[in-house]
């Protein structure tokens, strides 16, 4: 189980919201995350981590971690990209996929990915843990997955959000993942997205919350792809390499397949400060 948890935190206003207490014993989402992987059979955890959460990360979580599963830490730090395109003053993090890139060296078997403030449900760790432990050995093409979720359980009552919204075919396998901003219900009931030009979306759309099924494989496309979104956008201080740009290519050039395995659970999750006295 791989866990996305180097996000800055912007929208939580301050501190470091993948671990702020939310339980009744201050737990912390992660705590069961964590429990309903291992319980769904899960056996290691990776955390994706920045170098300065590192000693507060390891006090909250890590430690108490380590003494039911195998634990281990992987940094994503802006630097870690090929030398030529080092020393840029950037600040913001390269995104989700580069995150997972940065797990290479780490990650020798078939993993999951979550993020470290979303809450799936344990539906969705049994569906991806069988999916990742059923799959053949020779394959003409990446296997991958995703647990999908339905649109209207991931919306936040206290601002707008950002899904990826999956296009789906009647294999149920992913066609498109585009990536949707400013989803929010509005007073007349309707989902709608967008900026100053606002489209209704349906509410029971397929989305990605990257909650993912990969292989190892998955890494050496990776790394030749980022290298070509680094020549095309590695000079804008604000471009992200999200896992979704990747998936979508390996889906159009026929390297990859995704299968959505849909889950009813209802996602749970802090995006907002004001999120934190529901979840």
């Amino acid at each position: 189980l791989v866990i996305m948890a180097a996000g800055m935190g912007s929208r939580f206003g301050g501190g470091i919201k993948q671990l702020a207490p939310v339980g009744p014993n201050n737990e912390i989402i992660m705590d069961y995350s964590i429990y309903d992987a291992v319980k769904a059979g899960f056996n290691k955890v990776v955390f994706i981590i920045r170098k300065d959460i590192e000693e507060a990360f390891a006090e909250m979580i890590g430690n108490r971690i380590s003494k039911y599963v195998n634990v281990s830490y992987v940094f994503q730090e802006t630097d870690d990209v090929p030398e030529e395109f080092k020393g840029k003053d950037r600040t913001k993090p390269w995104g989700t996929g580069h995150a997972i890139l940065c797990c290479k060296d780490a990650v020798k078997e078939p993993f999951a990915i979550i993020n470290a403030d979303d809450y799936y449900g344990q539906e969705a760790y049994k569906i991806l843990y069988n999916y990742l432990t059923n799959m053949g050995d020779k394959k003409d093409k990446l296997d991958l997955s995703m647990a999908a979720f339905i649109l209207k359980n991931t919306l936040s009552d206290n601002g707008s959000v950002t899904r990826g919204i999956c296009s789906v075919d009647g294999e149920h396998n992913v066609v498109e993942i585009e990536e949707t901003y400013n989803i929010r219900r509005e007073a007349d009931g309707k989902v709608m997205a967008g900026e100053d030009d606002r489209k209704e979306v349906s509410e029971d759309s397929f989305v990605s919350m990257n909650m993912w099924g990969f292989t190892p494989d998955y890494f050496r496309h990776s790394e030749e792809y980022f290298i070509n979104f680094l020549n095309e956008f590695g000079q804008e201080m604000k471009s992200e390499f999200y896992i979704p740009t990747m998936v979508n290519h390996l889906i159009n050039n026929g390297t990859a397949k995704v299968k959505v395995l849909d889950t009813t659970s209802k996602w749970f999750g802090v995006t907002y400060a004001e999120d934190r006295p529901d979840v």
